[in-house]
């Protein structure tokens, strides 16, 4: 057995790991399902003209990328035995669906959700499947008349809120699941850029060591001194608020912990005897640092990887909270910011959005707690 599939094993035997992979895949899931699960607009309709599909006409890019790095997840685990192949499938499946959906899919900028409902009550259709959950987070029941903060079960008998709904009268339940993206997207480009940075710096770091250490070290240094949350907080004020903005940000002020790691583990691997015959051989330097290297010391970095994810969820809750994050996107700290705009406590506006945070960033915790335990057994 790999050492791979061995900490694989003894994460998964971890009751904690198994129940932190398993809430984190949920989110996933409705992440990517989003659209087809909360929306306004029918999934299936049948009328005078055939069979059809509205919520197809109102799919964005990003519902169709997301679509498309989902089949690629699911390309790469099937063909996990053929890594290359896997992996060049993958990389292909999901280049197709991100040009198509930039090329083909261009939802209307003003949308009516009231539409669809009219005409289902007007008999234009013979028959219409909904959503599990028939609103957008957009739709703010303007047909309904005057709605807004409602308590779970305590709207009109012709509209069901599980979870109640927003200030703007729309639902809550839908946020959530919209939300859900925000929540998944920001803690992986985040750590992913991150990542990438660090391994890079950290690397060169440890193999060359001398004067390359020391200045990368000063640099990493000053980076950490810098408040990420007061960052953030300058760059709304001056340039919006941009979510892509505020991955970038988050990604480029926390890379510091991640090169400390590489850099220690390089500085101890250089001196293997498999390192020093890489180098005897004439192996490039890209060859030594990220195939022969990397994969050895990398066991740290992905621990801190995990923690890095639900560091960077909490950041945009944060600002979220503070009313300085997305307008236009539903995301689980605005959600929670409602719960105290008004003169009374709106409890079901802090215990779902509050309680979504909390879970996933215990189960981002969780999985990184498992696998620094797996990795000490798998050292000892």
């Amino acid at each position: 057995m790999t050492p791979a599939r061995a900490i694989a094993r003894a994460v998964l035997a971890r009751r904690g790991a198994r129940l932190g992979l398993a809430w984190i895949a949920v989110v996933a899931l409705l992440a990517v399902f989003a659209p087809f699960l909360a929306t306004s607009h029918p999934l299936l309709v049948a009328g005078e003209g055939g069979l059809a599909s509205p919520v197809l006409d109102h799919l964005a890019p990003e519902d169709g990328a997301l679509l498309g790095v989902f089949l690629a997840v699911l390309v790469g685990w099937r063909l996990a035995c053929r890594p290359r192949v896997a992996m060049v499938a993958a990389a292909s499946l999901f280049a197709v669906a991100l040009v198509a959906s930039h090329t083909l899919l261009e939802p209307p900028r003003l949308v009516a959700h009231e539409q669809p409902r009219q005409a289902a009550t007007a008999g234009q259709w013979d028959w219409v499947v909904w959503a599990p959950v028939p609103w957008s987070p957009g739709d703010y029941l303007r047909d309904y008349g005057h709605t807004g903060l409602e308590a779970p079960l305590e709207a009109a008998p012709e509209r069901i809120h599980w979870m109640g709904t927003e200030a703007g009268g729309s639902d809550l339940l839908s946020g959530m699941i919209h939300a859900t993206r925000v929540a998944l997207g920001i803690g992986l480009v985040a750590t992913g850029i991150a990542l990438v940075i660090g391994v890079v710096i950290g690397g060169f770091m440890g193999y060359f060591s001398g004067v390359v250490d020391i200045l990368g070290m000063r640099v990493v240094e000053v980076v950490e001194a810098i408040p990420t949350l007061f960052l953030l907080l300058i760059f709304v004020a001056f340039f919006g608020r941009d979510l892509y903005l505020m991955m970038v940000i988050i990604g480029l002020t926390s890379w510091s912990v991640y090169a400390r790691y590489v850099r220690a583990e390089f500085l101890k691997l250089r001196q293997q005897e498999y390192v020093q015959a890489a180098v005897v051989m004439g192996l490039p330097l890209r060859s030594i640092l990220f195939r022969h290297m990397l994969p050895n010391g990398m066991a740290p970095v992905l621990v801190t990887a995990s923690f890095g994810v639900a560091s960077a969820i909490l950041a945009e809750a944060t600002l979220s909270f503070l009313g300085l994050g997305p307008v236009d996107t539903p995301t689980w700290g605005r959600m929670l910011d409602q719960a105290v705009q008004s003169s009374t406590f709106n409890w079901w506006m802090a215990l779902f959005p509050g309680g979504a945070i909390f879970c996933t960033v215990f189960a981002y915790n969780l999985l990184g707690e498992a696998l620094r335990d797996a990795m000490d057994s798998e050292a000892s």
